[in-house]
């Protein structure tokens, strides 16, 4: 991914008003991320724990996403799997996190979930740069190549429906 400036942040949202865009808390250290070992830069809010956010590159553009975030999270006996990287981790690790749908739709009410690694980690599991909770991931005979474009794939696929 390329390196994204606070401006290139706020502008960046297809599924929040642009007053939203212009109020949420954006990350003070982009200057210092590993841009070139990200998928999409992730984050919580600090000041409201129902809320994340993530921003991709489509098609050459960043494409931000306003999710939502489920306060009280139960389950936590069993293993969940991120559709995004397909990292499995135990408990609440991975989590639902649905976002207003762009456009009309979303002014509507639609929205589109998806399971993720509650810690927005996803791009440091599939690199082996972070390890989950349980302490592994499945060994894949994928690539790392390979599992960091499906991974790419499948959050296109997230993004698009947000159009859809």
């Amino acid at each position: 991914m390329r390196s994204l400036t606070e401006q290139d942040v706020r502008t960046s949202f297809v599924n929040c008003s642009k007053g939203e865009a212009k109020r949420l808390p954006v990350p003070r250290d982009l200057g210092e991320r590993a841009w070139d070992e990200l998928d999409f830069l992730g984050w919580r809010d600090p000041g409201a724990p129902d809320r994340s956010y993530m921003v991709t590159e489509r098609r050459g553009q960043p494409v931000g996403v306003a999710l939502r975030f489920p306060s009280a999270r139960h389950g936590f006996l069993h293993r969940s799997t991120c559709s995004l990287c397909l990292t499995t981790h135990p408990g609440g690790g991975v989590s639902l996190m649905p976002a207003r749908k762009a456009g009309a739709a979303g002014r509507e009410g639609n929205s589109v979930g998806v399971y993720m690694c509650t810690d927005l980690a996803c791009s440091l599991y599939v690199r082996g740069r972070k390890v989950p909770e349980s302490g592994m991931r499945i060994e894949e005979s994928l690539t790392t190549e390979e599992q960091i474009a499906r991974t790419v794939s499948n959050l296109s696929a997230f993004v698009d429906n947000l159009h859809a």
